[in-house]
């Protein structure tokens, strides 16, 4: 059973920058790809970024060239680093940790998630 714990989370002004990060217990995290979703009030979970096992990374459309995913896998971490932050961006912000090595978009791919972590970015 793996445990993900988000962290990071708050209020930023936009253009400000925030580092999520995410770290596992149990599990062998560095056989696994981890991804990074989002989901706004009455809005679906999507895909923000991702980092497959052997450090490759994806990211959504929207967040491209702004956001940053990053492994340590000595700390059993993952982490968002989050550049020119729009209002947009504001969500609840989740970790996850994929089916396999690889990153994927769609959510039923990965089987652990963590708790959430609120982004706010005011205008």
């Amino acid at each position: 059973q793996v445990l993900l714990v988000e962290s990071g989370g708050g209020l930023v002004q936009a253009g400000g920058s925030l580092r999520l990060a995410c770290t596992a217990s149990g599990g062998f995290f560095s056989n696994y790809g981890m991804g990074w979703f989002r989901q706004a009030p009455g809005k679906e979970r999507e895909f923000v970024g991702g980092i497959a096992s052997g450090g490759a990374t994806m990211y959504a459309d929207s967040v491209k060239g702004r956001f940053t995913v990053s492994r340590d896998n000595a700390k059993n971490t993952v982490y968002l680093q989050m550049d020119s932050l729009k209002p947009e961006d504001t969500a609840a912000y989740f970790c996850a940790r994929a089916q396999a090595a690889l990153v994927y978009f769609s959510p039923p791919a990965y089987t652990s998630w963590g708790q959430g972590t609120q982004v706010t970015v005011s205008s």
